[in-house]
Order: C-alpha cells, then structure tokens, then sequence
C-alpha cells in the first residue's frame, strides 16, 4: 500500500493508561480555548490525517509553506496548519511551556508543548494562501479575523470528540485496514462538500474503472451559506451507494475539517489528507475547492504540475454535463452535439426547485436522492 506522506503515519493520542495523569497535568496548566475547526484540526494531526505534522507550524514550518507551498524539508504542503491566540489567553506562557487546549465547552482536547511563539502578517496570509485580500471570500474574511499570535508546537491528543456522524468516521490507519482487508491496491479518492448528482456519479465510476476500490471521503465541518448540511450530504450519499454501487467497491467515511475555499492548494492539501487515508489516485475536478470567481476553472489541475514528488496519482476531469441526444453523462471530449441538447448541473438551478418543493430532472438526480433532498424542509446551510 501506498506510504503516508512523508513515510510515517502520524500518532499523537495520549495512551490510555496515560490519560488520568494527563488530566491532572491539565488542570495545572494555562488553558487556551480553541474552536470547533481548530479542535478537528488537533484530532487530524493526532489521527495521522495530516501526517506528517505532529503539531501547529513553528515560524519556519509557516514561512515556508506559505512561500514555497513546502515543509522545511521540501515535503509538499499548501496549508499552514496553525493556532492562533492572543496574548491575554497565552497570559504569560513562554516557549518551553506546555498549555492544555479546550474546547468551547470547556473540555480538554489535547496538550500543547509550545515551541514558538511568534507574530505573522495577515495580509500576507491571505494573498498567499488564497490568492486575493478581498473579504468576500470567506477564508480571507476568517484569516483577518485570526488573533494576532500563532502558537506552534507538538500536541498530544488526550480526549477524542464524538458526534452524530460517528459511524462514518474512519481514522486513517482504519481505513488502511479495511481496504487491505477488501484487496484494493488501488483506491481513488472522491473529496466533495456537495449531495451527488449524475456528473458525481459519472466522475466515480469512470475512475473506479481504473482502479480496485472507491473512497468518497464528503467533508463534514463549516461550509458557506447556500452548501448543503451534512446530514443531507451524508443521507443523499447512503440513497446513492446502496442503489447503484457495488457492496466491495465503494467505502464511505467522512473527513471532519473545515471548507477552506482555498482552490489550488486545498487540492493539493486534500490529495495528501487522502494519500494518509491509502488511497493512490484522487480526483479532482473542475475549480476545485473554489469559490465565487477568484479561481481559473482549471487552476487546481494546472497546480499539479508544481508537485510530481505529490505520491499520489490526480485524475483530472473537465466540465460534464447530460446530454438529451446521447441519453447520458458526457463531457466535451467526448459528446459531439450542440448545447441545445445539454443539461448543466446547476447547483443554483437545484436550490430554486427544492426551495420550491419540486423534484430535480431525471437527467440531474438519481430519484432516490431526490428523494432524500425533498424530504428535507432546510437543506441548506443558513
């Protein structure tokens, strides 16, 4: 099977038989507060996801990611994994310290032995990481509002969340487990925020094609106004697999993390979060992890070509939609007839029938999934 990133997958979480003394060390410490993201962020860490780092970025992990897109050792990696603070909540911690990280209810995640403390430049994060300073785009408007200190250092997972998705989580060393178990070689990871319609589907299964299994890997965390909730993400995908997949083909868990809307390097980072999950091949498609206009349509393919050391295969898809005259999912390359008789897959389009009560056209959903989505009074996130 195909290596983690950086060769090792990561383990940070507390023994068990350590976890009692951990409490008690806890409840001398500085405590600092995180949010819901960052306390994913900390479990990802933990749980090998976003292997190779073993904790938040020190000021040279930072600087060189955010200028090279790469570890200090020339690993790729395109999103500074970092903690903010400000320097009341750090209320006097020094490098050498270790502080105990909460959530918001007051519970402690993890411990954090702080190595670096250290100031950044907002304006700079943003331009870098999401190619613009327009606050508009909702991970320019969260990095300004970052406090004004990043905290880096090792973190050790002392207390693992629990939610209403929990039969769909996986960590990564599961997963490498059960598709070892399966047979698969070759596993093609499917990354989306989205319910799946015909194209979602067409995309899959012309990969699987090629490959020995399936990972549709849906992002469970914050999304924009206007996405779909998770719950119905997760219901359309069941309706979907169990109606048209094969059992030992297709797997899905969910990948808790925020939507960063980062485009080009949150392709990149998202085909490395499932490298440590084994896949091999990841499909990324068109304006990828993008939002409103602020990407090319193609910019998180073209990216790519900047990572042949990525160790991950990327399958590349242009725009597809159906077509009435060939009576199935096409694209460009492939459909000869004009655009008369092409049905886009319009999210937009969606949202106004469902809004409406009215079930989507044959040609966009599966009727099964439709019904799931009209089921739904509020679908979407407000």
């Amino acid at each position: 099977m195909l290596p983690p990133h950086g060769g090792t997958l990561v383990d940070r979480v507390v023994a068990a038989s350590r976890k009692e003394e951990a409490l008690r060390e806890a409840a001398r410490l500085t405590q600092l507060t995180v949010s819901e993201d960052l306390a994913k962020d900390i479990e990802n860490i933990a749980l090998g996801a976003f292997s190779p780092l073993e904790g938040f970025l020190c000021r040279d992990e930072y600087q060189a990611v955010l200028r090279k897109k790469r570890l200090r050792n020339d690993l790729p990696w395109t999103i500074p994994i970092v903690l903010d603070a400000s320097p009341q909540e750090l209320n006097g911690t020094k490098e050498g310290d270790t502080v105990a990280i909460t959530d918001a209810g007051k519970e402690l995640v993890a411990l954090l032995e702080v190595e670096e403390i250290f100031s950044y430049d907002k304006q700079e994060f943003a331009h870098e990481v999401f190619g613009t300073i327009d606050v508009a785009h909702p991970g320019v408007a969260k990095a300004f509002a970052l406090k004004d200190l990043f905290v880096g250092g090792k973190i050790s997972l002392v207390q693992q969340s629990t939610d209403e998705f929990q039969r769909f989580r996986l960590k990564p060393i599961e997963t490498r487990v059960l598709f070892k178990e399966k047979g698969w070689r070759t596993i093609v990871g499917f990354q989306t925020r989205n319910i799946p319609h015909l194209g979602h589907e067409y995309v899959q299964k012309t990969a699987l094609t090629f490959v020995d299994g399936l990972f549709i890997n849906p992002v469970i965390g914050r999304k924009k106004t206007g996405d779909f909730k998770d719950e119905v993400i997760l219901e359309a995908y069941e309706a979907l697999i169990r109606n048209y997949y094969l059992k030992d083909r297709a797997v899905m868990a969910v990948l808790r993390t925020e939507m960063r809307y980062a485009g080009p390097r949150e392709a990149i980072f998202h085909a490395i979060v499932r490298k440590n999950f084994g896949c091999t091949h990841f499909v990324v498609g068109r304006d990828h992890a993008g939002v409103g206009k602020y990407y090319a349509p193609y910019a998180a393919q073209e990216i790519f070509e900047e990572f042949p050391d990525l160790g991950i295969v990327p399958l590349f898809f242009k725009s597809f939609f159906y077509c009435r005259r060939c009576e199935s999912v096409v694209n460009e390359k492939i459909c000869p007839h004009d655009s008369t008789y092409r049905v886009d897959f319009s999210g937009t389009d969606l949202r106004e029938r469902l809004s409406r009560g009215e079930p989507p056209p044959k040609e966009f959903l599966r009727p099964e999934v439709a019904d799931v989505l009209l089921k739904w009074k509020d679908p979407f996130v407000e």
